[in-house]
């Protein structure tokens, strides 16, 4: 019996993105200098890096999921508000921004996971100078 149509190509189309993603996931864990560059060549230091791709490769489903669940949502908010970009972008920026690799530096914790992105628009504005004192 022949295979047909999409069915075909599956199998190829399967692999190519099982290695792309692999290679995402590991290539930036690996390249990234850290706090931990000291252990570099020690059996721990090789335990943190393959504990961080083995944590990178339970996590990231999760996240890369929330983060489209939340651009559809986004895009109903845009549509729901009539065109209210601010409405919208509060609702991509919280859950397309964040963490999405899991490095040694979060597993030693000198660096936080953030699953929920932080806006932008509040860290770039700076704070409002305090009033004067009245006298």
């Amino acid at each position: 019996m022949r295979q047909c149509g999409p069915f075909r190509t599956l199998p190829l189309v399967t692999l190519i993105v099982t290695l792309a993603f692999f290679s995402m996931v590991t290539v930036p864990a690996w390249s990234q200098g850290s706090s931990t560059d000291t252990q570099q060549g020690t059996t721990s230091g090789a335990g943190i890096q393959v504990a961080s791709v083995l944590s990178t490769i339970l996590y990231f489903p999760f996240k890369a999921a929330f983060a489209l669940g939340g651009g559809l949502v986004g895009c109903l908010t845009y549509a729901f508000t009539g065109g209210n970009e601010s409405a919208a972008k509060s609702v991509w920026e919280t859950s397309v921004y964040g963490t999405y690799l899991i490095t040694p530096e979060h597993l030693s914790g000198d660096k936080p996971v953030r699953f929920l992105g932080v806006p932008a628009s509040t860290d770039s504005v700076p704070p409002a100078p305090a009033p004067e004192p009245a006298r």
